[in-house]
């Protein structure tokens, strides 16, 4: 089968298309003909070896973490699908693993069956940036009309996520994005906006009960002017050093950083699923074919699209 894979950390000067056996699958997997993979900032992090940490230095690597796709095998063990049907997943650890190839083998725990309305890039774009955003509403807790919350670098799929999920739960938003993004993250649900081209929401003397950095640009330390007492500070792009050390740090201030390392559970992703059924919205601006992979990197590491980028595999 075809893959994606790198042997070096770098640029995207690093990825290649190379042959591979088709995975043998376990008992408790499934083999999926891989349809769709949805791009995130995840992959290139890991890619330019920013997570080296975690995710180790051996090589060959496979990048791409969510997809869509058909199942064609099924472990002895499955019955909670069955050869044939659509469906989108995740790796079960992302800093290892890549599904960016012809065929993918997971353990079936970490496939749901595709929303009929949806189609696969759209189920790719799901998993990864949709658990955090469930989890990023349970990190700010209950909110109301009253609550205030800044969602920075708005435009993008864990903002998408983000802002229908806090529009649904009556919080009051303000999103910074980009003048072409404007009219989209109002759809989204965002009370009011600021166009970070034109003004500088750090400026502008408004504080917040949370403040969710998606754009990973602007950090806890300049957050705090933003944050009311006993706030938090989502951080869903952290560093591995914000990892260790930010649970320390928050004992001695009532300004939380809040890590956020999302694993999509059937629980949330049975939310999410809902959640789309009842019309949230998935909107994925651009899709390049597989023999493409490099330029939708090149393109998705540059931002400033809307919602999803993703690679049609087959």
């Amino acid at each position: 089968m075809k893959a994606i894979t790198y042997k070096a950390f770098g640029g995207t000067d690093v990825l290649e298309i190379t042959d591979e056996p088709q995975p043998v699958i376990q008992a408790d997997q499934v083999l999926v003909h891989v349809k769709a993979v949805a791009i995130n900032p995840l992959d290139w992090k890991i890619r330019k070896g920013e997570m080296k940490l975690m995710s180790g230095s051996r090589f060959p690597k496979h990048t791409g973490t969510d997809f869509a796709g058909i199942v064609v095998a099924i472990g002895s063990s499955v019955t909670s699908v069955k050869e044939g049907d659509a469906v989108f997943g995740t790796v079960k650890n992302n800093m290892k693993e890549g599904v960016l190839g012809e065929y993918v083998a997971v353990p079936s725990t970490l496939v749901w069956k595709k929303p009929v309305a949806i189609n696969f890039v759209q189920a790719a774009s799901i998993p990864t940036v949709g658990a955090a955003a469930v989890m990023a509403l349970q990190k700010i807790g209950k909110t109301t009309t009253q609550s205030r919350v800044l969602v920075n670098g708005a435009a993008g799929g864990f903002g998408m996520f983000l802002l229908q999920l806090l529009k649904r739960n009556g919080a009051n938003t303000t999103a910074v994005a980009a003048t072409h993004a404007l009219s989209t993250v109002k759809q989204w649900g965002a009370n009011s906006v600021v166009d970070y081209t034109k003004e500088n929401v750090l400026t502008k003397g408004i504080t917040y009960d949370a403040v969710v950095d998606l754009s990973g640009k602007m950090g806890y330390k300049k957050a705090q002017q933003l944050m009311n007492v006993n706030s938090v500070f989502i951080d869903p792009i952290p560093n591995p050093v914000d990892i260790l050390l930010t649970p320390i740090k928050n004992l001695f201030s009532s300004k939380k950083h809040v890590v956020l390392l999302s694993t999509p559970a059937r629980e949330t992703i049975d939310f999410l699923v809902k959640a789309i059924n009842d019309g949230l919205d998935i909107e994925v601006s651009n899709v390049f074919p597989f023999a493409q992979s490099k330029e939708a990197y090149d393109y998705a590491e540059k931002g400033g699209y809307i919602g999803k980028v993703a690679i049609d595999v087959n």
